[in-house]
């Protein structure tokens, strides 16, 4: 019996004019790859590939199988992700994945406009792109475009991280920018991550060079970031859409606004279903929301 999974990665195969770039393409090995190349040619009884050192050519019955067989597959596909999306049958389940505090704040408030009903995963950037590399997820929201095969990234928005202080925290005037600098750096500062990936963008941004300081606290939650520097616990860099309560109750207050640094946030979802009515839908709905809530600010 012939597997269908053969056939998809006959085509792979077929289009890459490789294994090896074909097995990459489907996240497979290169040895089940051409295993399944072998087990097609065996059940059809026809050599489908001329192997040159170079690439794979495909014979005069590999091409008339190509041809007949990619509108199929193509169709199948389709047919499956319509059916799983069918609104006639009930509102469309999206599968998201984003950061905790990204869907807390932007998308959580905003769940009853959308057109179709969540299902969130939280996790970091490399942990979700897996999940949607597996097909575990629909789509994504990162703050950075990591390579992976078969996944296209749009721009979803500009967020801007300002640095954040306890309401009482008494700033220096700017007149030097190495004094400056230095004082930045005395500071009790708290950082999302060891390495801190937000302070350091701010530093080479604004002062051209890598901080050198050290870190009272590292949190990996921008929530508890912003609970510690509301409690007096130091200072740190957060975007500026979780601040508008703590601001309204003079917890906490932006210092030197001028000093800040914008960070991409992209849409993440597989290249072959970029043309699906899903994906354009919830692309446009996410893009809406998060503007006219931004727009609010």
């Amino acid at each position: 019996m012939v597997d269908f999974e053969w056939y998809r990665s006959f085509i792979s195969i077929y289009k890459h004019r490789s294994v090896s770039e074909a097995a990459k393409t489907r996240l497979m090995t290169q040895p089940a790859m051409s295993q399944h190349l072998a087990a097609l040619e065996a059940e059809l009884g026809e050599k489908l590939f001329t192997r040159t050192t170079r690439k794979m050519v495909p014979t005069e019955k590999g091409k008339e199988l190509y041809t007949q067989v990619v509108p199929l597959i193509e169709a199948l596909e389709e047919t499956t992700q319509k059916f799983k999306m069918d609104t006639s049958l009930t509102i469309p389940m999206v599968k998201i994945g984003t950061a905790h505090e990204y869907f807390r704040e932007n998308l959580a408030p905003h769940l009853g406009k959308f057109p179709f009903r969540i299902n969130a995963t939280f996790g970091i950037a490399s942990d979700i792109l897996e999940l949607l590399i597996e097909e575990k997820l629909d789509m994504i929201i990162m703050s950075k475009k990591m390579p992976a095969p078969g996944i296209e990234y749009i721009h979803y928005v500009q967020e801007e991280f300002v640095l954040v202080a306890p309401y009482h925290f008494k700033e220096i005037d700017i007149e030097d920018t190495e004094r400056f600098e230095a004082w930045l750096c005395s500071q009790d500062w708290i950082s999302y991550g060891s390495d801190l990936p937000i302070i350091r963008r701010f530093w080479r941004e604004h002062f051209k060079k890598r901080p050198h300081m050290q870190i009272k606290h590292v949190l990996p939650d921008l929530h508890s970031i912003l609970t510690a520097i509301e409690h007096g616990e130091g200072i740190s860099a957060l975007p500026s859409y979780m601040l508008e309560k703590s601001l309204h109750n003079q917890h906490v207050k932006i210092i030197y606004p001028s000093f800040r640094v914008s960070n991409e946030l992209y849409l993440a979802y597989h290249i072959k279903f970029r043309n699906f009515p899903m994906i354009k839908s919830v692309s446009e709905a996410l893009k809406k929301n998060i503007c006219n809530s931004h727009d609010k600010m």
